[in-house]
Order: C-alpha cells, then structure tokens, then sequence
C-alpha cells in the first residue's frame, strides 16, 4: 500500500510548515510533560492525513458481465431515478458514502469508452443528503462498455470535500480497476444503471472500489 500524489503537497506543507516547527518551538521552550504530548498529538494527526491519501493495490474480477464499484464506502441509495441530464429515461441509482477512514481514490467500474464528460458547480450540502445528487457539486461521468451498454457515474462533493478530481478526457479509453479520480476527504458516489442489471449489494454493504462486484448484466 501506497500513499498517493494527491497527498503529497497537503503532506509535505502539514509537516514542515506545521507540525516541525511547531514541535520545534515548544521542544526548545516548553517543559518536557508540553512538549512530549504535543509529539504524540503531531504523530497522531500525522497519521490520520496519511490514511487519507492511502493507495491499496486492487485486483478487479475478470468478466465482462460485472460491475466493480467506482469507490470504497458504504451503499446509503438504492432507488429508481429519473435521470435528466443524459438519458433522460429511469435508471437505478447505487449511491456509494465514502466516510473520511475510507479510501478516497476513486476507480474505473468497467472497461470502456468515456463518451461524456460534465463539470458541474454547486454546493455542499453533506453527503448523506438525498438533495446532494442534484445541488452539490459534482462530475458527471459517462462511461460505454463494449457488453455492458452505457453508465453514468457521478463524483459528488460534500461538506469537507471541496475538491474533485477527475483524470481523464473524453474520448479515453478506460481499463477497469484503473484510477479514475479522487475526492478529498470522503464524500459520495453515485452509480447510474440502466434496468438489465442485477444488483449484488445491499443497503449497508461496505464496498472497496475496482475490486467489490456491485452488480452484473442479466
């Protein structure tokens, strides 16, 4: 397991900006029962942005049929949804809550093409809203399978994630289980499929992104 470069920058500034100089101050000029905790709190808060920006190795199923989840969290949505920007037609929604102790790497869940591509500004309602899928902002991705027909993935900011990343232009093809994107600092998800799918979760499943089978075409 890695740390990804998404952390880098947020890393290198927490630690010799923040925390170093910081320890550095109270180690020269504050007793030993201040300075000692104060290493601990530092190693501690340390640790935790690590966590953060961790990169685990993935190994997605083989087969054509299935659907890996695009990110680690846990399912809070399955329902039918008319979906207006795209289709225009129902869809059913699997909506994926990325906790902050979550992996915030987000994966491809299927192999291939990225037809469209849309950025949308908003706000940033928490997560867990059923209002944030329409008013937060959000990436709508949509990606066609070659077997599996079209879907729509959308990266939705929250009340801590305010940066969304996404890594590919339209036109790309797409390798499943490859990265995707990333949102800092945990938000949501959602998955769009069209109705010849069978689902393979449940509310309050937890799913780890390019390796969990979310569902399959019939």
């Amino acid at each position: 397991m890695g740390i990804h470069p998404e952390g880098y920058s947020i890393l290198a500034f927490l630690f010799f900006f923040v925390l170093l100089p910081l320890n550095l101050a109270v180690l020269l000029w504050a007793p030993f029962f201040v300075s000692y905790p104060l290493m601990i709190v530092s190693f501690l808060l340390m640790l935790f942005v690590l966590q953060f920006f961790r990169n685990p190795q993935r190994k997605p199923p083989e087969g054509y049929e299935l659907l890996v989840s695009p990110a680690d969290g846990k399912v809070v949505v399955i329902e039918q949804v008319f979906e207006q920007e795209y289709f225009g037609q129902e869809r059913l929604q699997v909506s994926i809550f990325m906790s902050p102790t979550d992996v915030h790497l987000n994966r491809v869940p299927m192999t291939g093409k990225l037809v469209y591509y849309q950025y949308h500004p908003g706000q940033y309602l928490a997560a867990y809203n059923p209002k944030s899928s329409e008013l937060n902002e959000q990436n709508t991705i949509v990606i066609e399978g070659e077997k599996l027909g079209k879907i729509i993935l959308r990266q939705i900011a929250g009340v801590v994630a305010r940066r969304i990343q996404f890594y590919h232009n339209q036109g790309a093809q797409l390798t499943k289980g490859e990265e995707l994107g990333f949102i800092r600092f945990g938000s949501r998800m959602d998955v769009l499929l069209p109705k010849n799918f069978n689902l393979n979760v449940q509310l309050g499943d937890q799913v780890y992104g390019g390796e969990s089978i979310i569902a399959q075409k019939v």
